[in-house]
C-alpha cells in the first residue's frame, strides 16, 4: 500500500452535500435490515432505547463502511472492486482467501434479509390489509 500523500483540492476540504448523502447511504445500507424491525422494537421498549442504539450504531456502521470504501479506493484502478484491490494488496492467494471470507460474511446476511423482508411483507399483507395470505411456493 502506498504512503504517498495526495493533494486534495481546496473545494473538497470542506463538508459538502454529497458527503452527507454518501454518509447517510452507507449508514442506511449498514442498518437496512434493522429498519424492518424498528416498529416492533419501538413498541416493546419505547423510542428512547431506539434513539440510544441509533447514536451508538451510527459511528460503528459509519467507520466500518468508511474503512471498506477506503480499502476499495486504495487500489491503482479507481473503479476497481474489493476483489481487485485485495489481490493488489495481498497477492493472488490472499485475494482469493479474503474474497471468499467476504462472500461468506455477506451471503448469509442477504439470505436473512430476503426471508425477513418476505415475512414482514406477508405480515403487513395479512394483518394491515386484511387480505388472504399469498402462496409462499418457491
Amino acid at each position: 500500500m502506498s504512503t504517498d500523500k495526495t493533494q486534495i483540492p481546496a473545494e473538497y476540504k470542506s463538508w459538502r452535500k454529497s458527503d452527507t448523502t454518501w454518509t447517510l447511504g452507507l449508514f442506511g445500507t449498514a442498518i437496512g435490515a434493522g429498519v424492518l424491525f424498528f416498529p416492533i422494537r419501538a413498541g416493546y421498549g419505547g423510542l428512547i432505547p431506539i434513539l440510544i442504539m441509533l447514536v451508538l450504531a451510527y459511528p460503528i456502521a459509519f467507520l466500518c463502511h468508511r474503512a471498506l470504501a477506503r480499502l476499495c479506493l486504495s487500489g491503482k484502478n479507481p473503479s476497481g472492486d474489493i476483489t481487485e484491490t485485495v489481490e493488489e494488496h495481498f497477492g493472488k492467494g490472499g485475494g482469493v482467501v479474503i474474497t471468499f471470507l467476504y462472500f461468506f460474511a455477506i451471503c448469509p446476511l442477504l439470505w436473512i434479509y430476503g426471508v425477513t423482508i418476505t415475512n414482514t411483507f406477508m405480515a403487513f399483507w395479512e394483518q394491515q390489509l386484511g387480505m388472504m395470505p399469498l402462496n409462499r411456493g418457491v
